[in-house]
């Protein structure tokens, strides 16, 4: 079974708690992890804005990344939030299995 990582900003410490909550009570992601003191520097609209962020981090099997980014996006408060899905190419093993075990409905 694929894993991959779905890296996610958020725009506080309590909205990256509960899209993380919400997608690991469905099983859609297996963990999360949340990391406070980002700074973001972006355009948007037509003008640079720097502002602080929470990155959060979840773990999934590739076949639900859809599935979850469409759950963030729905959970979100940003119109055009940042959801990427980076694969997993390795890693403990039995890690691994515990991801897709953890994400089997």
């Amino acid at each position: 079974m694929e894993s991959c990582l779905c890296y996610v900003t958020c725009g506080s410490r309590e909205e990256a708690v509960a899209i993380a909550r919400e997608v690991v009570e469905r099983r859609l992601a297996a963990c999360a992890n949340i990391i406070d003191g980002l700074t973001s520097i972006y355009r948007w609209e037509g003008s640079v804005h720097e502002d602080p962020e929470v990155l959060l981090l979840l773990k999934t099997r590739r076949d639900l990344a859809e599935a979850l980014t469409e759950a963030i996006v729905a959970l979100h408060s940003y119109d055009c939030p940042c959801v990427t899905v980076l694969p997993i190419t390795g890693g403990n093993r039995d890690y691994l299995a515990w991801i897709a075990s953890e994400t089997d409905g």
